[in-house]
């Protein structure tokens, strides 16, 4: 039903945030401190061609910078909204995390 829609749209922007954040994060040892913190909020919209969101803050050195997020999708249906936290490493300067990331995802609709 609806609240299954709704949940599935929920991990796709999830999987969204995990994949940019993936992409210009590594594995860092258990011991190592992030360099910065990220946190995202966005939604999405979608009926057969969509578009994703977002909006956030990347903590770095002390300082809060703002950051955006935008993408588009094929094959989605829905509108739906998300929230994701993450830590960066090995970000040498601020303009390091300029760029374009890819992500990708999988999803089932029931």
């Amino acid at each position: 039903g609806d609240t299954v829609m709704n949940n599935i749209k929920k991990i796709g922007l999830l999987l969204l945030a995990s994949g940019m954040l993936t992409g210009f994060t590594r594995a860092a040892s258990k011991e190592g401190k992030p360099d910065a913190t990220l946190r995202l909020s966005g939604g999405s919209l979608a009926a057969g061609i969509g578009f994703s969101w977002g909006k956030g803050t990347l903590t770095y050195k002390g300082k809060d910078y703002p950051v955006s997020v935008n993408g588009l999708s094929l094959g989605k249906v829905g509108i739906s909204g998300a929230s994701a936290y993450g830590e960066v490493y090995n970000l040498k300067k601020l303009q390091d995390f300029n760029g374009h990331y890819h992500a990708g995802g999988a999803g089932r609709q029931g």
